[in-house]
């Protein structure tokens, strides 16, 4: 069990039990690429495996400081995402494994519920619809009067109506990490920091991944299967892998986040307003943290760049604006630029199944490469959903 810093020091494994002996030469039975929530998650199950070595490769110098640790960890009831999709099976899946996880092993959580605002009657029929989908997958939605409404969260408008989500919680993701990367090397698994992967080549033997530290030092390692949960860059690992008629496109969805340093109005609910049709986010939405801080948004801002994490000062006053439809006491001068997270995406179209241009996840077991499993456009619900993308990972190899 260790933590390096490069691939050049790590040494080959004396386990080699899953595949053909032309694969016995492997350094290791799996590479896992992006130690995000979902890259830890599965490196820590396919630990689990007997007779089997396991490798995390990151390219940074700590496990989940992209995406992972740049959201609204947020735990998803799986509401949005459509009766069919990958979304929503996982998620689901997910939030149940996650919630026992956090109970059993201490990791700071809260079921603190989820607001859905309608301030209209064509936002409340976007609501009704909600409600019926979350009853047709099991999962609980409810509607509370407004007065209820106004009793339990006075600081909170809403107009027409409010469907609550009381599956809906909040996670410090930083420590649920912490935890997927303490228990993954308790399992015997190899964590490699610093490590970039620069080429991916077949060989007999399965995979060579090569890889460069930030010094410019080279070294390569071998693998008998490959898992790319790179986040940001998973698409341009896939596309350097498969033939150029299986390519596909990345699409960076920017959002930003807003702190608030006044007491008051401070509402113990997640506020989320009605999800519109098409868009490619839920709005700018009020969550907290495990201390009670409120922060708003993600917004949504199209960029090109995966490594701009610049927080855009002249989105603030549409965000603003976009508060104050149902938190009309905010203070505005209290409100202050955070921080930024960008989202791999598939597609620019809706983050709602109803919308046009939806985009599941894709996790393949990918024809004509043995070995390598494909997880790309991992955004949300994918906190939430880590576990259950573990056990999927697990299954397509070994069922």
């Amino acid at each position: 069990m260790f933590s390096r810093s490069f691939l050049g020091s790590l040494t080959k494994q004396s386990c080699r039990t899953f595949s053909n002996t032309s694969a016995q030469a492997a350094d290791y039975t799996h590479v896992v690429v992006g130690a995000g929530a979902v890259g830890l998650a599965i490196a820590r199950k396919l630990a689990e495996k007997d007779g089997t070595s396991t490798l995390l490769i990151e390219r940074h110098g700590s496990v989940g400081t992209e995406t992972s640790s740049r959201n609204s960890e947020v735990i998803h009831a799986g509401i949005y995402y459509g009766p069919a999709s990958l979304k929503t099976e996982l998620c689901l899946q997910g939030k149940r494994m996650m919630y026992d996880l956090c109970k059993n092993q201490r990791i700071p959580y809260r079921i603190c519920k989820k607001w859905i605002l309608a301030q209209d009657s064509q936002q409340h029929e976007q609501l009704d619809k909600t409600h019926r989908f979350a009853k047709s997958i099991g999962v609980p939605t409810h509607f509370i009067s407004l007065a209820e409404a106004r009793h339990r969260e006075p600081d909170v408008y809403a107009a027409n109506a409010v469907l609550e989500s009381p599956t809906t919680g909040i996670i410090n993701s930083h420590s649920y990490m912490t935890y997927l990367e303490s228990d993954f090397q308790s399992k015997g698994g190899d964590l490699a920091f610093h490590t970039k992967v620069t080429a991916i080549d077949t060989a007999s033997h399965g995979y060579s991944i090569h890889t460069t530290s930030p010094s410019g030092e080279s070294a390569s390692v071998t693998t008998e299967t490959l898992i790319n949960s790179a986040g940001l860059a998973a698409v341009p690992l896939s596309n350097s892998i498969l033939p150029p008629e299986r390519h596909m496109k990345s699409y960076y969805a920017k959002g930003s986040y807003y702190s608030y340093s006044c007491g008051h109005p401070r509402p113990k609910t997640l506020i989320y307003p009605a999800p519109t049709t098409g868009a490619a986010g839920l709005g700018t939405h009020l969550t907290m943290d495990m201390t009670g801080a409120i922060r708003f948004g993600p917004d949504i801002e199209w960029v090109d760049d995966p490594n701009d994490l610049s927080v855009n000062e002249e989105r603030l006053s549409a965000a603003l604006d976009e508060i104050q439809s149902y938190l009309p006491g905010v203070d505005r001068e209290k409100v202050m630029l955070d921080y930024a997270g960008i989202r791999p995406k598939l597609g620019k179209g809706s983050a709602v199944a109803s919308g046009k241009g939806f985009s599941d996840f894709y996790i393949k077991k990918e024809e004509g490469f043995e070995g390598f499993i494909n997880l790309l456009g991992i955004e949300s619900p994918g906190l939430t959903s880590s576990l259950a993308i573990a056990d999927k990972v697990h299954d397509l190899l070994y069922r």
